[in-house]
């Protein structure tokens, strides 16, 4: 991993140049009169496809699971339930 360190008025007037370089992959080091106050690196990339649904990767789910729910449960999520 290449680091790079600039202060922080370099940076506001070449800030493209930079970013175009963490793009690339380098991260940057932001100083305030050569110290170090921040750090810029590239975020990491997103999942190229989508991920299965579940841990399980052969996990099937039920046509059940999207059918209504029972009205004494739906009445439950809604404090309408009978406490008897």
């Amino acid at each position: 991993m290449t680091m790079i360190r600039v202060n922080i008025a370099d940076a506001k007037t070449h800030l493209s140049r930079y970013l175009g370089r963490v793009e690339r992959g380098e991260t940057i080091l932001l100083c305030r009169r050569n110290v170090p106050v921040a750090e810029i690196r590239p975020l990491p990339k997103p999942p190229r496809k989508s991920r299965p649904v579940g841990i399980d990767r052969g996990m099937k789910i039920p046509t059940s699971f999207f059918e209504p729910l029972p009205q004494d449960l739906l009445d439950a999520f809604h404090g309408d339930a009978d406490p008897s």
